[in-house]
């Protein structure tokens, strides 16, 4: 009786993309739900419409919990973790927030419960990949009183992209963006800390800041960073799909 209601539930899972019948809307239509609309129907009992919610956020949560662990194993448990935690409290929803933010905080909250309970080995791991520039960041976590977490986020996937345009740059444009920009200095300083003119110093300013532009538009234009794609979000959709249908099986059968 149990695994024939499991079967019948993880059939039903393929509703969002097969749904016909006369008694339920079709597939576009049920793509055009929105996420609050979507929550009612799942608290109301239609389970596998959550299936859509996984959908919509796999690549937002990959890449916010993949911007605190290094681990993509690691990132897709948690993000598993999170999708469970967050069905099991959608009856205590309130619109409070929307959605994508509230499944944000989850996600996030999920990855600084991770890194907490494995600092030591994530520390390490960071230190042998040779991001250790993460650890000040994960010591700066531990009290979520303390941070907007998307705010974070936000800046730690900036502060990388930053750093990696920057590395990019010419020394000789590099070394006035990074005296200037990082450490404050005027140019009159600047100039003669490197042995330039003032007029010199502006001139290697402006075409640094120019050349970071270009290469932040060639790293975001497409937003290709931390791509989580069709086959990675299907498999996805389907492992939350069965676990909470075994949650619901657990449910039943206490009863």
């Amino acid at each position: 009786m149990g695994l024939h209601w499991l079967q019948n539930f993880l059939t039903l899972s393929f509703k969002v993309i097969t749904m016909t019948n006369a008694n339920h809307p079709n597939p576009l239509t049920l793509t055009e739900l929105t996420d609050e609309q979507i929550v009612q129907q799942v608290v109301s009992g239609e389970t596998e419409l959550f299936g859509i919610i996984v959908r919509r956020y796999n690549q937002r949560l990959f890449r916010v919990i993949r911007s605190y662990i290094p681990s993509e194993d690691d990132v897709q448990d948690i993000m598993q973790e999170a999708y469970v935690k967050a069905y099991i409290n959608l009856p205590q929803f309130r619109n409070q927030s929307s959605v994508s933010t509230w499944l944000t905080r989850i996600a996030i909250n999920e990855a600084l419960l991770h890194i907490r309970k494995n600092k030591h080995h994530f520390i390490h791991e960071l230190e042998v990949s040779g991001q250790t520039g993460q650890v000040d960041v994960i010591s700066q976590l531990t009290d979520n009183n303390q941070i907007d977490p998307e705010k974070q986020v936000i800046k730690t996937e900036t502060t990388h992209l930053v750093e990696q345009a920057v590395d990019l740059l010419p020394e000789k444009y590099r070394s006035v963006f990074i005296l200037h920009q990082t450490e404050g200095m005027s140019n009159p300083e600047i100039a003669s800390c490197l042995q330039l003119t003032e007029v010199n110093v502006k001139v290697r300013l402006y075409r640094a800041k120019k050349l970071l532009k270009e290469e932040l538009f060639k790293m975001t234009h497409d937003a290709s960073f931390f791509e989580f794609g069709n086959t990675k979000c299907d498999r996805m959709v389907q492992h939350v799909l069965e676990r909470i249908g075994l949650l619901n099986l657990n449910t039943i059968e206490s009863k």
